[in-house]
């Protein structure tokens, strides 16, 4: 089967979620019916948490800081906001090889050669969702990944913090984890927005080849 790339989407300005997530579920079950061709779909939501399926509400620790939404992905709770680009990747894995935990670890590397582009070494803490960067005062979480697959299309994806206000997470306990979060802007790496989503898409084809391999 010879596969085409992905439609590379970019939504400008603030995407409310529940409009996102409806689209994303249609647009799942329209890629598997062969109606919708994959896409990786890039867009900004105004300030919010989303909780996961494995979400713990002693977790949430100020319900009332912003408004809250059951994502369906896997994981925990997470924050979305201005200044973090999220990247929504529908992708058939029916025919890119049906390994999911391939399909994570792809998006890993993914994460780590963008931030490579601005001098910013990411790695993978063993036991540790997503992609850390390490920091005088310790490892500290620059980006989530948080997907579904149904019927084995994927959707959900990941977010990159490029320059969001780091005390907007401080409402729940990201992922789980106690640790740290951190930015590019944090960092001092004066990337915008445009900046990132061109290194996203410079490095696509090594994602997508990862899965073939």
């Amino acid at each position: 089967m010879i596969l085409i790339d992905p439609v590379w989407e970019v939504t400008p300005g603030l995407t409310a979620y529940p409009a996102a997530l409806a689209r994303m579920q249609a647009m799942a079950v329209s890629i598997r019916e062969g109606g919708e061709s994959e896409r990786i779909w890039l867009v900004e939501h105004p300030p919010l948490y989303t909780a996961g399926t494995s979400a713990d509400p002693a977790e949430l620790i100020d319900p009332e800081r912003f408004p809250v939404f059951i994502a369906g992905r896997g994981g925990r709770y997470t924050y979305h906001g201005p200044g973090q680009r999220v990247a929504y990747v529908m992708l058939d894995l029916a025919a890119r090889g049906r390994d999911v935990r391939r399909f994570v670890a792809a998006m890993e590397s993914w994460l780590i050669k963008t931030l490579d582009d601005f001098g910013v070494d990411g790695r993978i803490i063993p036991g540790k969702v997503g992609v850390w960067v390490d920091t005088a005062a310790g490892p500290a979480k620059i980006a989530a990944i948080g997907v579904r697959v149904q019927r084995w299309v994927s959707f959900h994806g990941m977010s990159l913090n490029v320059a969001p206000d780091l005390n907007d997470f401080n409402g729940i306990i990201p992922c789980g984890l106690s640790d740290p979060v951190t930015s590019l802007a944090a960092l001092g790496r004066g990337a915008t927005m445009t900046d990132v989503d061109r290194a996203l898409a410079r490095h696509l084809p090594a994602m997508l080849a990862r899965l073939a391999a």
